[in-house]
Order: C-alpha cells, then structure tokens, then sequence
C-alpha cells in the first residue's frame, strides 16, 4: 500500500520532497540515473518511506518540517548542519537534521528506508504529569545512544513495515496502526538522546486512593475504542503517570496498559461471540482490538477465557 513515484526529472523530485520533509533543493552532478520515492502512511502522524537515488546530488534546506530518522541500506550521505558535518555509510541509523535546522547534505547512490514523524507526537507520548501531554521533545543527537539502540531501531522498523503495513487488515484497523505509532516513536526516544522529561514532581505522590482508580478505569472502559495511552489515563484521574501506575499494581495487581489489554480483550470476545464465521475471522477481530499478534492474542484469550478464540468464533 502507499504511493511510488519514479522519475528522472530532479526538479519534479525535489518538488515531491519538497511536499513531504519541507522545502529544499536538489543540485546533481554526474550522471542522472533514477529516482524512486516510496511512501505509505501508518498513521495521520507517521509514515514510512523508502527512497531510491541512482545518482550523486546535493541537498539544501532551510528546515525540516518532520522528525525524519533513516537507516541507510547503501550509498553514502553525508549532512550539514549547524557548522558540523556527519557522513554515513551502508547500515548506519541516524536522526536525519533536528526539525527546524536549515541543512545541507550531500548524497551517493544512496537507497535508504525513513521513518517520517510528526514532531509533536514524542512529547505525547513521553509525557510524566498531568497537564504536560503534547509537550514537545526536543533530540539533542543525532546519533543512536548504543549499537544496541540502533539495532532495536532497525528490527522495530522492520516489524512495522513488514508486519503491520503488509497486510491491509492489520494496518487498516486503528488500534493496530496507532500502537505501531507508539511503538515507533517509543523506539526513537530510546533511540536518539533527548529532552524527554525523566525527573519526579511534587505531585508524584502515590494517589492510589479508591476515588482515583475509579476515574482511571472509568476512562479506561469508555474509550477503549480509542489510541489512548497512560498519559491520558493519568490525566483523567487528575495524577501522575507514576501515581495512576502505583495505583494499579497495588489494587489491582497489574498495569493500566495491562488492565486496557484486558478490556480489549473482552470487547473482541463479545465480537467473537456475535460475529458470523462466515464472514469475519479471529484475526480481524484481533486487529480490531488493537492486538498485532494473533498468535499472542489467541495465547491471552485462551489464558483468560478458557478455551481459544476460533472455538467461541465457531460456537458463538
């Protein structure tokens, strides 16, 4: 799924790269091969590219609009920024400029797989008190913080791009396409150094009072439905993240996300109990629910309801 545009028209390319990362400018030298630029949303907020470049070219910009961060599968690249310059090479994963920054970069044959991210959306899902959702985060690098990291990076891009946008089942449901989100934008902030608050604030008191834990679940059971995430739900019980988590390990002997897991679950076996095996299938109504794994999700049902999800679909 997505769109392709192939050209070699570099003026016709840079105004579609223009329309995706911000405006810039493409000069080539040497021979002019192909261009091949690939893109297919995963969410309203991010989206994943693969470009192709058969030609040396440079690149000039006076900011990016997005969060881009690139693995780079071949070719070389080399950007410009705030008086500094960083090459890279075939398997290197890197933060590509800050957003804001103006840049030049210079590029060679390059093939290389991006992950497009609304900036905004890494200080929603780093957010640590009420009131501070939508923050934003700022990166202070742009190099992966470990080997490791980059590696996470590449595997987690991989799963997305392979497992969630390959099938349209899974990435057409909301859920799905939003935790794949989540799970992206997690794996850069693990990634990348940045400003994500990580301190504790006077109100980081454990309001694990009765009162409390009954708005958390409360809004937890009305908007199942809904990406929302543990920021959210701390919000709307007026504490902390770490109060709203405190409150659940000890009254209920699990995690908020834990407990949103167990109303999706619960919501998909009532789907499956009224759902025609004729025409739906335990996996679409996984995907429904916001679980990515039907096997996982087969593993959970069984665990919790006794008997496996194909079996309540077949006797429902």
């Amino acid at each position: 799924m997505g769109t392709v545009f192939e050209t070699r028209d570099l003026e016709y390319a840079a105004h579609i790269l223009s329309s995706r990362y911000g405006n810039l400018k493409i000069d080539g030298h040497g021979r002019q091969g192909a261009v091949r630029l690939a893109q297919a949303a995963l969410s309203p907020s991010v989206r994943l590219d693969h470009n192709s470049f058969a030609m040396s070219f440079d690149t000039s910009g006076t900011r990016l609009d997005v969060l881009l961060i690139g693995h780079l599968r071949s070719g070389r690249v080399a950007y410009h920024f705030d008086g500094g310059e960083r090459i890279y090479q075939p398997g290197d994963v890197f933060l590509a400029v800050p957003p804001g920054h103006p840049y030049t970069a210079r590029s060679a044959d390059t093939d290389i797989d991006l992950a497009v991210i609304d900036p905004a959306l890494p200080g929603r899902l780093a957010s640590t008190a009420p009131g501070r959702a939508g923050q934003p985060v700022q990166f202070t690098g742009c190099e992966p913080v470990s080997p490791q990291a980059a590696q996470q990076w590449r595997a987690t891009y991989a799963y997305v791009r392979d497992v969630v946008l390959t099938r349209p089942e899974a990435s057409g449901q909301p859920l799905v396409a939003a935790a794949a989100s989540r799970l992206l934008v997690a794996t850069a902030l693990a990634t990348f150094p940045n400003t994500a608050f990580t301190g504790t604030f006077i109100e980081d008191r454990p309001d694990d009072s009765p009162p409390t834990l009954r708005r958390a679940v409360t809004f937890i059971h009305e908007n199942a439905r809904r990406d929302i995430t543990v920021a959210d739900i701390a919000d709307a019980a007026h504490v902390t993240v770490r109060a709203v988590q405190l409150g659940f390990q000890r009254h209920m002997d699990t995690t908020p996300l834990g407990y949103l897991r167990q109303v999706r679950l619960a919501h998909a076996r009532q789907d499956l109990i009224i759902a025609d095996p004729g025409t739906q299938t335990v996996t679409g109504i996984a995907y429904r629910w916001g679980f990515t794994s039907s096997s996982r999700f087969a593993a959970r049902y069984l665990q919790a309801y006794g008997v496996t999800p194909s079996h309540t679909l077949r006797q429902g």
